[in-house]
């Protein structure tokens, strides 16, 4: 079962497609939100989720304190469970008077970082299903620069099998945590 974990939306239960996705466990998430919110990066962000799965990366964003959000989800199942899940954090925000500019986009991520827009990402996670090759990941950063606000924060979820991708130039990694199966890369740019 899939949760968002603390905030406004704390503990509500998120939907979940059948074996199409491969959500952050509850313990990588609270790690990765207690360093977020220690460096003040939630509050009023515009964030992007980038093969979303759930959403629950840019929902838990959403629950505390960021105004924006995008999730971007190619597989048209896991698109519709996003869709749902917005809506259950849309309606639990707005009983408490807060507002979320959410939208999700059933695109891959390559066609949506060519059509972005204007809009820039203030925290960006990349949590791709582990057969995405490293090359496409450097490829998508590389597309998604462009769209980033100065200071951002990219979270970049991998298999720990699997070699350090090597990030494009313009990112500068923080920091590398491993757990288990997962290494999350800190990235800034």
């Amino acid at each position: 079962m899939t949760r968002i974990i603390a905030g406004i939306a704390g503990s509500l239960k998120l939907a979940s497609p059948a074996k199409t996705t491969r959500p952050t466990s509850d313990r990588i998430r609270e790690s990765i939100f207690s360093r977020l919110e220690s460096r003040d990066v939630l509050e009023g962000a515009t964030v992007l989720d980038l093969y979303a799965g759930t959403g629950a990366l840019a929902l838990e964003s959403a629950s505390r304190g960021a105004k924006t959000v995008r999730l971007v989800e190619r597989d048209g199942k896991a698109a519709a469970v996003c869709v749902t899940n917005l809506k259950l954090v849309v309606k639990a925000l707005e009983k408490e008077g807060e507002t979320l500019d959410g939208k999700v986009v059933n695109k891959s991520v390559h066609a949506f970082l060519e059509t972005a827009g204007e809009l820039k990402f203030d925290l960006v996670f990349v949590d791709p299903p582990y057969e995405i090759s490293n090359d496409e990941i450097v490829g998508d950063l590389s597309d998604l620069q462009k769209h980033l606000a100065s200071e951002a924060t990219i979270v970049v979820e991998r298999s720990s099998r699997d070699a350090q991708p090597e990030f494009p130039v313009g990112f500068e990694l923080e920091d590398t945590k491993s757990y288990g199966d997962t290494t999350v890369y800190w990235l800034s740019v």
